[in-house]
């Protein structure tokens, strides 16, 4: 039997969940699809305070994205230092940064032209 295709949508979702659930802090979503050249068709950033909570952060989606959706990480990046650790499932991209590393590389504004959407949360 083949594996159910996963929607872009409950990927995302699923990671969201990932991050809310130990309080990550400013969520965005980057929609890239209407850029050319894009390696993925979602960039989801967010922070934690510390690199302990980048690294609760990290757990945190993929247990979440595999119990919910049975699917995993096709590369993790940058997990050792967790200031700025990068979660690859192929079509979205999770950034998950310590705050000062992001203003520093402040990947928003490299991809200015993609669609932002801020998450709110209620924490």
């Amino acid at each position: 039997m083949a594996k159910e295709k996963i929607s872009t949508d409950q990927l995302i979702s699923s990671i969201i969940g990932g991050i809310e659930d130990v309080k990550g802090e400013q969520i965005n979503i980057l929609d890239l699809r209407a850029i050319e050249n894009t390696v993925c068709d979602y960039f989801i950033i967010c922070e934690g305070t510390s690199n302990t909570q980048v690294n609760a952060i990290v757990n945190s989606v993929q247990k979440k994205v595999s119990k919910e959706l049975k699917d995993h990480p096709w590369h993790v990046e940058g997990d050792n230092n967790a200031e700025w650790v990068l979660m690859d499932y192929v079509n979205v991209v999770v950034h998950v940064f310590q705050k000062h590393i992001r203003e520093y590389y402040d990947i928003e504004s490299l991809w200015g032209d993609a669609k932002t959407t801020i998450i709110e949360t209620s924490y």
